[in-house]
């Protein structure tokens, strides 16, 4: 198969229509190509290419910054001697003079098929600018390595945020240049949008159920995105960010893991599979130990969770990783009554201020009313959560291209 990148470089009708034009690129560390080499480095070896600018998004091109909320400068690249401009740092979105030094962008970033991962708000960011400034989006597809499922609550109106970049749920089940034909309807963008799409790509295909295992090897877009399982897990284990508990940053298993120094890992488990054992059907879940090195807990010997999305117990149509999150948070909850889930509106988390981070990471408050609200069933979170799913299934139809 071909992702997006190697396919432009192998199309002469795609390279042709670049030539002539001033070209930008808006790259991360897994933007290469089927050999490795970075997108950055291709596009600047094609005479037929006239590269002038690259843009790199939260973590930055060269994803050196490891945890949220750290911007990266611009920088003038050393060896191609073009600006590098940061979209996580002074800005998040284009600035008119970083939009009048390309006619046309290439877009290509490997996301995780989650709302909250910046790189779709990011996505668009940049198609409302160039619908504003007259240019011109080319997305080089890459695959959604969390597949087709669909799951979460619907962000709700007044939820906007930098990790809520529409009214869409946690688990979106697009590719990036889908996402981008999504954004320019619902937002009714008028903006020239080209889709560079993959060949011999099917979502739902075994093993990677969304990834070619196999076939491309796997480069964290995100210092924190370092496997599939990660990717998999993702859209519930990224809730922990909200909360207390560590999502095991400081580990070697980020965002696969929650845990803290006072909770007994086994009976959480047990707590979880006593409330909702139908939640947890495609995974296997295993108590752990770990010391994060830094972030939450750090130097703290912590007992936790580990969500197995992998190997013989997955499940890929099976597999809620949201709710498989929620209940973790149910059981502690059950468990420890009085115990301070949630991080407080002193944190400022994706800069937003004044509200939970748990808040605006699920879009709304429903999430965390569920979990604190001592008499709620899994039953009455479904209630709330499934005609979103429904909606979203029907609503995406329309820009499914694989």
């Amino acid at each position: 198969m071909k992702f997006g990148i190697d396919r432009l470089l192998d199309d002469a009708a795609l390279l042709k229509a670049l030539e002539g034009r001033r070209v930008a690129l808006l790259a991360h560390p897994a933007s290469v190509t089927a050999d490795l080499t970075h997108s950055l480095d291709a596009l600047a070896a094609r005479p037929e290419i006239n590269l002038t600018a690259a843009f790199g998004p939260q973590h930055g091109l060269r994803g050196g910054k490891q945890d949220n909320m750290v911007e990266s400068p611009d920088f003038v690249d050393p060896v191609l001697g073009i600006p590098i401009f940061s979209l996580y740092g002074e800005v998040r979105s284009p600035t008119d003079a970083m939009m009048e030094t390309f006619d046309v962008i290439l877009i290509d970033l490997q996301d995780l098929g989650c709302r909250i991962y910046t790189f779709i708000t990011t996505l668009r960011y940049i198609l409302e600018a160039a619908a504003a400034k007259g240019k011109s989006v080319w997305v080089l597809d890459r695959p959604n390595p969390a597949g087709r499922p669909v799951e979460g609550l619907t962000l709700r109106s007044g939820w906007e945020s930098f990790v809520g970049a529409g009214p869409m749920p946690m688990r979106h089940g697009l590719t990036m240049g889908e996402l981008g034909l999504w954004f320019i309807d619902h937002l009714k963008l008028d903006v020239d949008y080209q889709l560079v799409g993959m060949d011999g790509y099917d979502p739902n295909a075994a093993p990677g159920y969304g990834w070619p295992l196999g076939e491309r090897i796997w480069i964290n877009p995100s210092p924190n995105a370092p496997n599939i399982n990660m990717a998999r897990a993702y859209a519930g284990t990224v809730m922990v960010e909200g909360a207390t508990l560590s999502e095991g940053r400081g580990t070697t298993r980020p965002l696969e893991i929650f845990g803290a120094p006072d909770i007994d890992a086994r009976a959480v488990i047990a707590e979880m599979q006593d409330f909702a054992p139908d939640w947890l059907r495609g995974c296997i879940l295993r108590d752990i130990w770990f010391e994060p090195t830094f972030h939450k807990h750090s130097g703290s010997l912590c007992n936790g969770v580990h969500i197995h999305a992998e190997g013989p117990g997955y499940d890929h149509g099976a597999f809620q990783p949201w709710r498989a999150q929620a209940l973790g948070f149910k059981a502690i909850r059950r468990l420890y009554p009085d115990y301070p889930i949630w991080r407080g509106t002193d944190f400022k988390y994706e800069y937003t201020k004044d509200v939970l981070a748990i808040d605006v990471i699920n879009g709304g408050p429903l999430l965390r009313e569920w979990v604190d609200e001592a008499s709620s069933t899994a039953a009455d979170l479904d209630a709330l959560t499934q005609p979103d799913e429904r909606d979203w299934i029907e609503a995406r139809r329309a820009f499914l291209r694989y």
